[in-house]
């Protein structure tokens, strides 16, 4: 079994690398080979792993890398929500014209490797009803939005026609992220968090009242592995689907931090208001209603006070 990692130096490729590793196993073959790839060289700590520094969009890039013959393809690399909205020229080059790369060089590879393609709620735009179904159109309000849209038509297509076995996923805001603040307009979600508890200020560029819906890394990545091994007959034509998340507004987020590590932390958050930043999430969904992906297999975390504590003990040490 030989695995393909596309934006695997960033923080889910991984955790999700640690966790593939760990497991030695997928679609109960015994894993031989993880190939690691992004733009900058990914940790490539275990023997059966292999670091890539590869351009997906550029000319040669997606053929060499399929040429290794992956059973298994996590399709991660992205340009995220606010740089794809600040630079869209960035944005469809790395999200539409690299993973459209990649899927014709699988397209023109023997066999028929599956694909895990990582989408975003971001597909869906306002007006919506509240939950929203899993087959609500979507309508995407934002540049990055529209370009995970693309991707996921050209996914179900693709494994419509065999050249792929296809399944996308999309993800909540993924919270707690350890590290630091990247560029997607969400990243507040993890910084009201994680700063704190490391002993930071917060800044809040949004409303108490803003409500989301959130899954932790360690629940992302069961996600990405239940993808790869699902039976995906099941799915039928409508290969992309919206994974269980915990629904919270940003106050029920601070009163969890509160419940979790104490009153005195969540003193360090700063309402901060940003009007370009509320202006993108005031177009998000606020809650799913994803008994569709629950009947496949996929599980979210039980609430937010869990989400917290993953982060504590995945990426603080245990408290």
């Amino acid at each position: 079994m030989r695995v393909l990692i596309t934006g695997a130096a960033g923080m889910i490729g991984r955790k999700l690398t640690q966790r593939l590793v760990e497991r030695g196993r997928l679609l109960d073959e015994r894993i031989d080979a993880v190939d690691l790839v992004d733009v900058v060289e990914a940790p490539a700590d275990a023997a059966v792993c292999t670091a890539h520094t590869a351009d997906l969009s550029r000319p040669g890039a997606a053929e060499a890398l399929v040429s290794l013959r992956p059973d298994v393809v996590f399709h991660l690399a992205g340009v995220v929500s606010g740089e794809a909205e600040a630079d869209f020229d960035k944005g469809m080059r790395v999200n539409v014209d690299g993973t459209r790369q990649l899927f014709d060089a699988l397209r023109f590879a023997p066999g028929t490797a599956r694909v895990v393609f990582t989408s975003s709620i971001a597909v869906f735009g306002a007006p919506f009803p509240d939950p929203i179904p899993d087959d609500f159109h979507p309508t995407p309000l934002t540049s990055y939005g529209t370009q995970k849209l693309i991707a996921e038509a050209l996914l179900a297509d693709y494994s419509r026609r065999g050249f792929l076995d296809g399944v996308g996923i999309r993800l909540p805001t993924i919270s707690v992220r350890p590290g630091s603040p990247n560029a997607a307009a969400s990243s507040f979600f993890s910084g009201i968090i994680r700063e704190p508890l490391a002993g930071r200020e917060a800044h809040l560029p949004v409303s108490r009242d803003v409500r989301h819906p959130h899954a932790s890394p360690r629940a992302a990545v069961r996600f990405l592995v239940h993808a790869a091994e699902m039976d995906t007959a099941r799915l039928g034509p409508r290969r992309n689907l919206t994974m269980p998340g915990v629904s919270v507004t940003v106050r029920e987020q601070i009163e969890a931090l509160g419940r979790v590590a104490g009153a005195a932390v969540t003193d360090l958050i700063r309402e901060e208001a940003d009007p370009a930043v509320a202006g993108i999430v005031a177009g998000w969904p606020q809650r799913f209603d994803t008994s569709r992906a629950a009947s496949l297999g996929f599980e979210a975390d039980r609430s937010y006070d869990d989400i917290i504590r993953a982060h504590i003990d995945d990426d603080l040490g245990s408290r």
